[in-house]
């Protein structure tokens, strides 16, 4: 049976690096993009054959519910992995997060997960033999494990990723396990200088924050360990336990 992933996001950054370690690895990989069109063809061409492009934007409901078949569709064999790696962060705080903020950070971090692991399950009991075992990852972050105040409704929409993570490995077994990773420091956001990007790495216990090569060692024990479901791995340099 062809190793076959959907990765949401993976034209650019952490999923960028997911999609080309997991093709070296012989996975068949669809690429999924929103509006970074150009960057997903120049990744895709990179990597050569048994790689897919599909497009769609995740504040789209319809968009979310034809992107598994259309992933199935375009690499031409069912997929046994999802992993939903986009996401979106914007700071905010209680006092003054906005109802349209709210929503985009639910829309993005926790419904349209929600969505293509509905459809990945409906889509994997109708293509692949009842032998065949199937993993989704949800990239969440290693702030929930220890709450904060800080990115408000950003967190808030992580924590309940991590809590869908927990009822989805329940829901879903025993054909189809998830997990999910807790990134720390990866990658400077556009909201960072690189000063305090470089000093947010040097807080964390390790002093190495998570790089992108990291995320994807831990992604590729999750998509081999047939025992685990339901946890998520923080990669991030012990960061989760200095808040």
């Amino acid at each position: 049976m062809t190793k076959s992933v959907l990765i949401t996001g993976a034209g650019t950054r952490i999923g960028k690096t997911l999609a080309k370690g997991l093709h070296a690895d012989g996975w068949s990989v669809a690429i999924h993009y929103n509006r970074s069109r150009e960057t997903a063809e120049a990744l895709a061409a990179e990597m050569g054959e048994n790689v897919a492009l599909v497009q769609a934007n995740l504040n789209v409901p319809d968009e979310i519910q034809t992107l598994i078949p259309r992933a199935i569709k375009a690499l031409g064999t069912p997929l046994t992995a999802l992993i939903n790696n986009a996401s979106t962060f914007t700071p905010d705080e209680a006092q003054s997060f906005t109802s349209a903020l709210y929503s985009h950070h639910m829309d993005i971090n926790l419904k349209a997960p929600l969505l293509l692991a509905q459809s990945f399950a409906q889509n994997f009991g109708k293509t692949l033999p009842s032998t065949t075992s199937g993993v989704i990852i949800n990239m969440i972050d290693q702030r929930v494990l220890k709450p904060s105040p800080d990115y408000f409704t950003y967190a808030l929409s992580k924590s309940a990723l991590y809590a869908a993570t927990q009822t989805l490995a329940q829901a879903l077994a025993p054909r189809i396990r998830v997990c999910g990773i807790g990134p720390g420091p990866s990658l400077q956001n556009k909201h960072q200088s690189p000063a305090d990007f470089a000093a947010e790495i040097d807080a964390t216990l390790l002093k190495s924050g998570s790089p992108p090569d990291t995320i994807l060692h831990a992604v590729r024990y999750l998509l081999s360990a047939e025992a685990v479901t339901g946890q998520m791995i923080a990669v991030d340099g012990g960061e989760h336990l200095i808040f």
